[in-house]
């Protein structure tokens, strides 16, 4: 399996086959959820001291704080993904 980096900014860099789910920052539950990851230690903060726009909660329980926008994190995944689709047709048979 190949591991899907991902930048966060400030030179930080995610596996995006490790998330679970990139939510806003915005609602109580998500902020709860990163204190009870403070409390244990989980929180990786990759803000650099900006605001916190993104929260990305990986497999192992780690919750990374980001400080772009999930809209963003998802067009770079887009972005990452496109090449590989078009080598994935280009391989396919063309008489198929």
């Amino acid at each position: 399996m190949v591991t899907e980096l991902i930048h966060l900014g400030f030179s930080n860099l995610a596996a995006m086959n490790k998330v679970i789910a990139v939510v806003s920052p915005n609602s109580a539950p998500a902020k709860r959820l990163v204190q009870e990851g403070k409390s244990k230690g989980l929180v990786v903060d990759v803000t650099n001291g900006r605001r916190t726009k993104a929260i990305l909660i990986m497999d192992s329980g780690h919750i990374i704080l980001a400080a772009i926008t999930p809209e963003t994190i998802d067009s770079r995944v887009r972005a990452a993904r496109k090449p590989e689709s078009r080598e994935q047709s280009e391989e396919k048979d063309p008489a198929e």
